[in-house]
């Protein structure tokens, strides 16, 4: 399951996962998608390591600026995937 983060000004949503733990390291992915005139674009990143799963459609200049988002963000993307998502009153 997904939990949605924020959605930026061009319609890029971020969602991200629940905690998971592989080998002893705790991991949240972290997936990108914006809506376009033919579909959508998608990339999926995976944190500690901000390794890319895949990219669909978004230019390497897109994902530097998520990459950095992610850097920013991280402390919060897993405190809310350890909660199952941000919870608003």
């Amino acid at each position: 399951m997904m939990y949605p983060y924020i959605t930026l000004a061009d319609e890029t949503e971020i969602t991200h996962s629940h905690v998971m733990e592989h080998e002893g390291v705790q991991s949240v992915e972290v997936h990108f998608e914006r809506p376009t005139e033919d579909g959508f674009v998608s990339a999926r990143c995976v944190l500690p390591s901000y390794e890319w799963k895949f990219n669909e459609g978004f230019r390497p200049d897109e994902l530097a600026l998520f990459d950095e988002f992610l850097r920013h963000n991280a402390h919060l993307l897993y405190r809310y995937a350890a909660q199952g998502g941000i919870h608003c009153a």
